[in-house]
């Protein structure tokens, strides 16, 4: 077959994945999420989520029995590398091509979006991307975009169309050059007029955007694209033996050697003070790319111009903040500055959204970073889980790459912010407005804005779905290996939660981690072991869930005496007051509170003594600390009903749900009603 008869080509980065056995068995279809998959592979190919591809294939009408061409392309808001057969979405190519005639132009865009799902093939539901144009009005059979970090740097640099040109000439390629557009109808058909005048091309680069290439058959378009790329990393790599070794200017500060103990001590006052209007899980890297920008010379103004691509800067913002410690200054000295950053960056945020947001423009936005540059420390990360923080300091590091390569590129060493005209300005833009720094060019902010707060953006944010009662919340369980402990880290964790579960047993909690990612993220739960006698164990594992997942917010304790408890308590205070979010406590005492039995004095003394240490706990450190209780009665490991009545009470007064409790204890028995406090 046709697929397998393109050879390998000659890479020096990237390998052909491409496995003609596997490839000979599928169809189209499923060649087409074949390759997807291949590209998505790689992230030096395309960030998660980021690009699409498409193929062109025949089909059977349903309604006429004739043959048919259909577009089949990723969906909206999909990821090439985990993409099935059922994440494309699927239109009658010549209902698409016929939308041409309906446009009047970019004032016209949204609507033209609205059309789409008009030109569905069997009624498919899922959500065309505002790239489809783009692959449907190319004449080509297999098409893709995606945003590699060699190529964006072309694609961002102030010399990028000479240098496109430069490296048609010594790898033999026909690219064409298109300055920038936003996504969507317009520039779909500023695609199809530069294919049609530049008969023979073999690739587009969009201007400040990525890259598109194709090809007539799907091992064609694989090869065509990785060949394209693997050249481009060669092109710069060139570029950058002709520099040397210092990137972004050189050294500024030098990395602190205990930078790892340092983020974990500054990420509960950072991650409060970032959650100001809502609650954010953090990522932390320290990345030897992170650490040789963020320590660099050029780094603040590189970071003050954002990013380029698209695809980047909707996941890491307009730009991140960047925080200018001094080498030694101290972790107070880092925290005022933090405050001072926090107080510009939200300023300039708004003022952005101000100066460019219309009448239908989406509400703002939570007005905090989503990336954290602190040099010497490192970047973090910022997002609604685990997973997403980690994603958006990806994707930082694909724009630091990015600039990295825009500056390689640059003929000389100059400096500074320049406005001359760039090739990514196009016809009525204002080359004012694209900023430059050593040869890097940044997407205006008013362009940045059009998609940022597009409202096709915007619907695809809604398309998700509703976040849980404990999403964004990270809780710490303490006893989690077994019974009570076991039920609640459970039942938080299919609630949202970014779950920690500790206990003396390692293995045992090791074994409730494995549990708990078969009902959530694998990247939402961590274990540690504790002994909760020991003051530095107990800072071990609330360290290692800050550095997990940035913070603490609800602290369960399934275990232990009175001595314990206040111990335990007190650390945890520590966190808590650092982030300054409101916080819950809930700890375990016993029906024996309520209950005396016969030979069971000291246990009752204890049981009674802990049961007012949490209401004292709850005086200390209220109000932003909530400390309540529950009082369970004999639990037998059988007794899998009470455990998660207890689960469920333990979590009640954990949540929102009882944000006006306090120094409450709450009984836990149906089989005593005895215990019941009086």
């Amino acid at each position: 077959m046709s697929i397998a008869a393109v050879t390998s080509p000659s890479l020096k980065f990237l390998e052909d994945r491409w496995d003609p056995a596997v490839a000979e068995a599928l169809d189209e279809p499923e060649l087409l999420r074949y390759r997807s998959n291949l590209l998505g592979s790689d992230l030096r190919i395309t960030n998660f989520a980021g690009g699409n591809t498409s193929s062109k294939i025949d089909e059977l009408d349903p309604l006429t029995g004739q043959p048919v061409k259909v577009l089949w392309v990723k969906g909206s808001g999909g990821d090439l590398g985990s993409i099935k057969r059922g994440g494309f979405a699927t239109l009658y190519q010549k209902k698409l091509l016929a939308l041409e005639g309906l446009y009047r132009g970019p004032e016209t865009e949204d609507s033209m979006a609205e059309m789409y799902p008009l030109c569905a093939f069997r009624a498919n539901p899922v959500a065309a991307s505002i790239d489809t144009p783009l692959h449907g009005f190319l004449p080509f059979a297999n098409v893709d975009h995606l945003h590699p970090d060699w190529g964006i740097a072309l694609a961002a640099s102030a010399n990028g169309k000479a240098k496109m040109d430069e490296f048609n000439r010594e790898f033999h390629h026909r690219m064409v050059w298109l300055p920038w557009e936003r996504p969507g109808f317009e520039l779909s058909m500023m695609m199809k007029q530069a294919v049609e005048k530049n008969p023979g091309c073999d690739g587009i680069v969009l201007g400040g955007h990525g890259l598109f290439t194709w090809g007539e058959t799907q091992r064609e378009c694989y090869i065509n694209t990785l060949t394209v790329i693997d050249q481009l990393g060669q092109f710069i790599e060139r570029h950058g033996l002709k520099k040397g070794a210092s990137r972004f200017g050189g050294v500024q500060i030098e990395s602190q050697p205990d930078r790892k103990k340092l983020a974990v001590e500054i990420l509960p006052f950072l991650r409060g003070r970032i959650s100001r209007q809502r609650r954010w899980i953090a990522s932390f890297s320290d990345s030897a790319d992170v650490l040789q920008f963020v320590n660099s010379k050029h780094a603040k103004d590189l970071a003050f111009l954002g990013t380029s691509c698209p695809d980047h800067f909707i996941r890491t913002k307009i730009r991140p903040m960047f925080v200018p410690w001094i080498e030694g200054g101290g972790l107070d000295a880092l925290k005022n500055q933090i405050d001072a950053s926090l107080t510009e960056y939200r300023a300039q945020y708004r003022s952005y959204y101000d100066a460019h947001a219309l009448p239908g423009s989406p509400a703002l936005r939570d007005t905090s970073p989503s990336i954290v540059l602190i040099p010497g420390l490192g970047m973090f990360s910022f997002g609604k889980n685990k997973t997403e923080a980690r994603i958006g300091g990806e994707f930082y590091t694909n724009a630091i790459h990015v600039m990295e390569g825009a500056s390689l590129l640059a003929e000389d060493e100059a400096s500074g912010t320049e406005t001359t005209v760039v090739p990514q300005c196009g016809e009525g833009m204002a080359p004012a407005s694209f900023m430059v720094h050593t040869n890097y060019v940044a997407l205006p902010p008013g362009e940045a804005f059009r998609i940022e707060y597009w409202a096709l953006e915007e619907a695809k944010i809604r398309r998700q779905p509703p976040e849980k009662e404990l999403s964004r919340h990270i809780v710490l369980v303490i006893g989690g290996s077994s019974g009570i402990g076991r039920e609640v880290a459970l039942l938080a964790a299919s609630r949202g939660a970014h779950v920690m579960v500790v206990d003396r047993d390692v293995n045992a909690v090791a074994r409730v981690e494995r549990e708990l990612a078969t009902v959530t993220s694998k990247e939402f739960v961590a274990a540690t072991g504790l002994d909760i006698r020991d003051r530095d164990s107990i800072d071990h594992a609330l360290k290692a869930t800050v550095a997990a997942f940035g913070g603490i917010d609800i602290l369960i304790n399934t275990a232990a005496n009175i001595a314990a408890n206040e111990l335990l308590c007190h650390e945890a205070a520590k966190v808590f007051a650092a982030q300054g979010l409101e916080a819950s406590i809930v700890l375990t005492v016993s029906a024996n509170v309520g209950v005396s039995q016969r030979d069971s004095e000291a246990c009752d003394s204890c049981e009674a003594a802990l049961s007012c240490a949490l209401r004292e706990l709850a005086i200390c450190l209220g109000p932003r600390m909530r400390v309540n209780g529950i009082c369970p009665a004999t639990v037998e490991t059988s007794s899998a009903v009470i455990r998660a009545d207890c689960a469920e009470v333990i979590l009640f007064l954990a949540s929102v749900r009882s944000r006006c409790i306090s120094g409450q204890l709450i009984t836990v028995d149906g089989d005593l009603p005895e215990a019941s406090l009086r």
